[in-house]
């Protein structure tokens, strides 16, 4: 064993023990669970966020026509209507991406081994 490197491998070690320790830990995961890799996790964690930011425009949209239909004076029907237009365009978005997906995944099943 050539021990020239180890001050090297050592500096290595620690830089990458401080990198894991940056990575935030996910939400229900053990310190003693499998390392995830990062990539996987971040594109979770963006589809699921994204997912959540359609549903609070679908969810503000109905509140906002709820408002309007009930006769609240705040409501102005422009406003309502951006509203469901932003959520409907949001969700035709996640439904393209949620198609492409499908569409991904069909093509890697279909793959010969």
């Amino acid at each position: 064993m050539n021990v020239d490197r180890m001050p090297h491998l050592v500096l290595q070690m620690r830089a990458l023990a401080a990198q894991a320790a940056a990575v935030p830990q996910l939400p229900g995961a053990s310190a003693g669970a499998a390392p995830t890799p990062t990539g996987a996790a971040d594109f979770g964690n963006a589809l699921k966020a994204a997912l959540g930011e359609v549903n609070n425009q679908i969810v503000q949209a109905d509140k906002l026509q709820a408002g309007f239909a009930g006769g609240n004076s705040s409501v102005s029907l422009s406003d309502v209507m951006l509203a469901t237009q932003k959520a409907s365009l949001s969700f035709q978005a996640a439904l393209q991406v949620r198609n492409k997906l499908v569409s991904a995944y069909q093509d890697i099943m279909n793959i010969p081994a």
